[in-house]
């Protein structure tokens, strides 16, 4: 019996010291992260703004291009990336799992938000209309309304395996929507534009820089996020605690 108790205590010890390695590599990675996409992000606007050459047809407009593609790529890849850790969650409940998926679509959730309010913007010079009902914008903005419902779904229900359970079947029946976005123009007649795969050495690189620069963007918050997820966690442990 002596033996069983130490080999579960045993096991905790190595669990936690576990835990504080993890955590003890979040603010490093953090530091990187921050100080990379802030590099990043200059010189993105650099290529935006001063190398890339102003578009023939659209004119400066054109530019709001160059961010609202990685916007785009980040709104979609961070549902993804709550999904996925839904579904994880599903068979093995760990808290820490569960605050990747909650960094996930707070940080998913701002990005498509601006992706949307870039995308008009951009929209009411060359259509002449703040939004149209187009089938990619229609699908984008039902994705924006899945993040909204996950995000006050996950608030009601507190912190527990119920509102895990919750959030990754939400995850679960709004990821269809994510390749109807990015398939919406090929399928279906609309005003968005299809994907671009001709674009000059110039446009090219500018993208390609600031893809990667609001990926890491994006990386740097979720780990903020992430940190405030862990954060709130223990906060409200202690609370009940005192009460």
């Amino acid at each position: 019996m002596a033996l069983a108790k130490q080999t579960v205590e045993g096991d905790k010890a190595v669990k936690e010291t576990k835990k504080r390695q993890h955590l003890d590599r979040l603010p490093v990675a953090s530091l990187l992260l921050g100080v990379l996409s802030a590099i990043g992000m200059m010189i993105s606007m650099w290529l935006i703004f001063v190398y890339t050459p102003v578009d023939a047809l659209q004119g400066e407009p054109q530019r709001i291009f160059y961010l609202h593609v990685p916007m785009a790529w980040i709104g979609m890849f961070a549902y993804v990336v709550m999904t996925v850790a839904g579904i994880v969650y599903l068979f093995n409940a760990d808290e820490r799992v569960d605050w990747i998926a909650r960094a996930s679509a707070e940080v998913g959730f701002v990005f498509l938000t601006i992706t949307l309010i870039l995308g008009m913007l951009w929209g009411k010079p060359i259509w002449g209309a703040w939004w149209v009902w187009d089938p990619k914008l229609t699908a984008a903005l039902i994705l924006w309304f899945m993040y909204v419902g996950y995000i006050m779904l996950r608030s009601y229900w507190g912190r527990n395996r119920e509102s895990g359970r919750v959030g990754a079947v939400i995850g679960i029946i709004g990821i269809i929507d994510v390749p109807i976005i990015y398939m919406s123009v090929l399928w279906w007649r609309g005003q968005h534009p299809a994907p671009i795969s001709d674009l000059p050495p110039q446009a090219t690189l500018t993208l390609l820089v600031t893809l990667v620069s609001v990926t890491l963007l994006a990386c740097f918050l979720m780990v903020q996020a992430y940190q405030l997820q862990r954060l709130q966690t223990l906060a409200q442990r202690l609370r009940a605690s005192v009460e």
